[in-house]
């Protein structure tokens, strides 16, 4: 049988909830999902903002996080599909390359350490985030306007105000900049089980040019297989949670389905799933 799980990782500044609806669609296609939050982002997102500024939350670390899914991946009775957005994505990547998935789909992916991007829509994004002079002694709460430009580009202004209010929480930038160390790397050399990018064409802080050149990578240093689909017209949120997000959402778990080998008993070992290269 295939595998009938599906992990969900979710990206800075918003929370487990995120991938509420996409839960219960994979839930009604059979599936047992899970979205695990961050260390201390159990909470729903008025109670971390009403904490806001949690010292907590700026402590958290890539390591940290790193850990944490590693642990609740391992510690299930099968390899996952594991489904990630924007630092989930490169979360997704991380397991992956770890051999801890069955398959993976990487969502509007924050790239590897050592893979920039040079777009001003990019830029102009990351710039607050990866500023020494923004301090990591406090969590930073995305202020509207800049999630406007970077998050929710193409929506109307009265739904991007609700969009912010109802997602945006405040993320580590301890943990944001983790994204761009060593602790990010990926061996894009090393075989690896199926893998598939999905971009949003509107995105303006993972642009797809970002993803396509991600993709790039691994199909230069691997010959597994490494699939990339873009959707036009999305920005980094509503690739997930926009109108008609269920098409996203639909895409991906039959690209899954469809590249998910039989298992026995539900289980998976590496030599099944990784050939030697």
């Amino acid at each position: 049988m295939m595998s009938k799980t599906i992990v969900f990782i979710h990206g800075n500044f918003v929370n487990h909830q995120s991938w509420d609806r996409w839960v219960e669609r994979f839930e009604a296609r059979g599936y047992t999902c899970i979205a695990p939050p961050y260390p201390h982002r159990e909470k729903t997102v008025a109670e971390l903002r009403k904490a806001h500024p949690d010292p907590r939350t700026a402590e958290v670390t890539i390591e940290q996080v790193i850990d944490q899914y590693v642990s609740t991946i391992k510690a299930l009775d099968e390899k996952p599909i594991i489904i990630g957005h924007s630092f989930g994505g490169m979360l997704t990547q991380l397991m992956i390359n770890r051999g801890l998935g069955a398959v993976g789909v990487a969502i509007d992916s924050v790239p590897p350490q050592g893979l920039l991007s040079f777009k001003l829509s990019f830029l102009r994004s990351s710039f607050p985030l990866l500023n020494p002079l923004t301090p990591t002694s406090k969590p930073w709460l995305m202020p509207f306007k800049h999630y406007q430009y970077a998050f929710n580009n193409t929506s109307p202004l009265a739904d991007q105000r609700r969009n912010y209010e109802a997602n945006m929480v405040p993320e580590s930038i301890a943990l944001v900049r983790g994204g761009i160390g060593p602790k990010a790397h990926v061996d894009f050399k090393k075989a690896h089980v199926p893998l598939l990018f999905i971009g949003g064409e509107k995105d303006h802080i993972m642009p797809a040019s970002l993803n396509q050149a991600n993709v790039r990578k691994y199909k230069a240093g691997s010959s597994s297989i490494t699939d990339y689909k873009e959707f036009p017209g999305r920005d980094h949120l509503t690739v997930i949670a926009g109108p008609g997000w269920e098409e996203v959402a639909d895409y991906a778990l039959d690209w899954a389905e469809k590249h998910l080998p039989a298992t026995e008993n539900g289980r998976r070992s590496m030599a099944q799933t990784v050939p030697e290269r």
